[in-house]
């Protein structure tokens, strides 16, 4: 099967405030393996990146919007293990994939795009996010200090939690009393509080929580969280929360990665 367009854009997007080089591979119509020319590319890709100073990469698959939803799913998922395989046969370290997914199909409405072949062409590829180690701590803090920018996150030490639960430890509600005090005189901030796993393998984007049975412990760690907040009288007008399973891990052991961060949404 050949892939008959196969382009490597390469650009620096500032997403999260974390540098993060793009690579995108576009695909033929039905198509999901790669041509030896192209295999080359990638490699070549793989050869130009300090991979010691990579935190982590994303590959997300996607399809263009003919055909049903499942079989673009099936499409989309082959994609994104393509470049997978292909990564991890050239000597990438696989436990750095932190996110593969395939995301179906692009949607799109006909008779209102211009260059209708075009998009579609765009819209059958795969994407690889590169996380660069060096960007990993920039704009991460350990307290709700002034000056403070969207895209800014709080992690703090002592808000961590017990394997498989989402309950707050005693030194966990004492930082989160001291947040909630300095959150009073800083009433401006707005915040996402997230939450976070550890050792899930590597097929479950998240933990199971044993007092609910639920695969959503970091959601409902985040939750947890949000909700004590708003005991201590922090406004919900200004918190909302979500769940980041294992996608983050700080590489400072499993106790670190048990925990909840907070990215500053609005000033």
């Amino acid at each position: 099967m050949k892939l008959c367009l196969a382009l490597f854009l390469f650009s620096i997007y500032n997403l999260s405030a974390q540098q993060k080089p793009i690579e995108t591979i576009y695909f033929e119509f039905d198509k999901y393996d790669l041509t030896p020319k192209q295999t080359e590319v990638v490699t070549n890709f793989i050869k130009s990146i300090d991979t010691a100073k990579v935190e982590s990469i994303q590959i997300y698959g996607y399809c263009d919007d003919r055909g049903n939803d499942g079989y673009n799913y099936t499409l989309s998922n082959n994609r994104a293990n393509t470049i997978q395989k292909l990564l991890v046969s050239t000597g990438f370290n696989q436990s750095k994939i932190v996110i593969l997914e395939g995301k179906g199909r692009i949607v799109v409405k006909p008779d209102t795009i211009e260059n209708l072949h075009e998009t579609r062409t765009k819209n059958r590829r795969v994407d690889l996010i590169v996380v660069k180690r060096n960007s990993f701590g920039k704009g991460v803090y350990t307290s709700f200090k002034d000056n403070l920018k969207v895209g800014d996150k709080i992690y703090m030490n002592n808000i961590l939690f017990d394997i498989g639960s989402s309950k707050l430890t005693a030194a966990s509600k004492k930082e989160l009393d001291k947040i909630a005090a300095k959150l009073q005189n800083q009433k401006n901030i707005q915040f996402e509080i997230r939450g976070h796993v550890c050792c899930t393998p590597e097929i479950y984007s998240d933990g199971i929580d044993k007092d609910t049975n639920e695969r959503r412990l970091s959601w409902n760690r985040a939750k947890t969280v949000f909700n004590y907040l708003s005991s201590q009288k922090v406004s919900k007008n200004r918190m909302s929360y979500q769940g980041c399973g294992n996608k983050y891990p700080l590489g400072k052991g499993d106790d670190f990665d048990r925990r909840v961060e907070f990215l500053i949404t609005k000033i």
